[in-house]
């Protein structure tokens, strides 16, 4: 990530290493992530771009809508939360490293003030 917010990626295509599919969204990044085999982008305004294995949280298409307003992302193993600016989490990638919240959906609702991620769990504060 350069300070202009372009990010270049380089190693294994499927880990995602190669990131020309998004390449041309890849612009005003503030903040990257990563699991095993991918990178979630934050973008100046709150806008998420993800890419490398699917399976990892490369594509985070299902919860697309919900991605506005991002002010942080953490990661597991293959899984990554996202914490909107009304402190809301939103999760995707693999269900058993924590891409599926739905058990405890209604605890991250709101008023959620940081996530951390382990090899396969979150845990989140309040504000």
């Amino acid at each position: 990530l350069f300070r202009s917010g372009s990010v270049v990626t380089w190693g294994v295509a499927t880990s995602g290493g190669d990131s020309s599919t998004v390449a041309s969204r890849l612009t005003k990044v503030i903040d990257i992530s990563g699991t095993c085999a991918a990178f979630a982008a934050i973008k100046k305004g709150g806008s998420v771009v993800t890419w490398g294995n699917a399976d990892c949280g490369g594509n985070s298409s299902r919860v697309a809508q919900q991605l506005r307003k991002v002010t942080a992302i953490s990661a597991t193993y293959a899984a990554f939360a996202a914490i909107t600016a009304g402190g809301a989490v939103v999760t995707w990638g693999d269900p058993e490293c924590g891409g599926d919240s739905s058990r405890v959906a209604a605890q991250l609702q709101k008023g959620v003030a940081s996530v951390c991620g382990t090899y396969g769990a979150f845990t989140r504060s309040e504000e």
